[in-house]
């Protein structure tokens, strides 16, 4: 049996021991920096940002690549779509992305103005918006992120006007009539054709982009236009329709061909010489910068209303 001073004692350290229990567990508590996830465990969220591109062409798998490689580096969960140039398929996948909740999207549209109605319900969702290559004809854009169309069109037409020697009779293909690419392109060309007294466009017609529409426009004009000095395309994938229908017809070697672009078959028809001359653009940068400013923007940066990417004529 414990006397009297003992029990008073143990009671004591008793009470201690309880009091240094308190003081711990509210020391605990009261530390915001702890948790019971282990030091390091926690790990951020990836951002998530779509890339809606129009079309699987060269072109925008580069973008994509370039895209891919910027969301790898940054830790971004990057989802990639493309429309077939349809443009309800995209204005579904812009849904797809509101209900998926990403953080941002980039785009390059399948057409400027019916895009521009879900591109403004994603940006009032609470989404950034990016451009790539095609602008959209909407103010909720952060930037728009591209070559100088206009300028390259004219580069190409002032290119095309020399080796002719600034006379002679031209054919123009076009892009789809809605996207700034075309738009502005066209702009560039018509402004340097129209410097040129003595060349006449003998045909200005649509190839929506697409090498076997260029062929097929392509040949019909050949068969219209007995004499054709140059062509110009709104891209490369038309202009080397336009040399296939050239050669089948047996006339592709009195005909300066000049593209847009510098998509790998383009360069590789430069090298034969079937191809005189293409406008290079940047395809892999353009889709770093898309993610890459995305992000920037998403974490607090201001980033400009436009970025611009650098163009090249690159000639045989």
């Amino acid at each position: 049996m414990f006397g009297k001073k003992s029990s008073i004692v143990l009671g004591f350290i008793l009470l201690l021991i309880v009091l240094v229990a308190l003081v711990g567990c509210s020391i605990t508590a009261s530390n915001p920096g702890e948790s019971d996830t282990p030091s390091g465990a926690e790990t951020a969220v990836p951002l998530r940002i779509g890339l809606l591109a129009p079309e699987n062409s060269p072109f925008f798998v580069t973008l994509q690549e370039g895209a891919q490689e910027a969301a790898n580096r940054l830790n971004v969960n990057l989802i990639v779509r493309d429309a077939g140039n349809d443009i309800a398929k995209q204005n579904e996948q812009i849904q797809e992305m509101i209900d998926m909740g990403v953080n941002a999207i980039v785009i390059t549209a399948v057409d400027s103005t019916a895009v521009a109605e879900k591109i403004e319900a994603a940006a009032a969702a609470g989404i950034a918006i990016f451009t790539v290559d095609r602008s959209v004809d909407s103010n909720v854009v952060v930037s728009h992120i591209a070559s100088d169309n206009t300028a390259g069109g004219k580069m190409a037409g002032d290119y095309l006007a020399e080796t002719i020697g600034k006379q002679g009779s031209v054919v123009e293909l076009e892009g789809i009539a809605g996207t700034s690419a075309a738009q502005d392109r066209g702009a560039g060309f018509n402004q340097a054709m129209a410097t040129y007294p003595n060349i006449t466009i003998v045909a200005k017609e649509v190839a929506n982009f697409n090498r076997e529409e260029g062929q097929t426009v392509f040949a019909q004009i050949l068969a219209d236009q007995p004499t054709i000095n140059g062509v110009f395309a709104h891209n490369d994938e038309m202009i080397l329709g336009a040399i296939a229908a050239a050669e089948e017809a047996g006339r592709a070697n009195d005909i300066i061909f000049v593209g847009f672009d510098a998509v790998d078959d383009a360069v590789a028809a430069l090298e034969t010489g079937s191809l005189t001359a293409t406008i290079a653009q940047q395809p892999a940068e353009m889709g770093r910068l898309g993610v890459e400013n995305a992000v920037k923007y998403l974490q607090g940066e201001t980033i400009p209303d436009n970025i611009a990417v650098d163009l090249a004529l690159i000639t045989r």
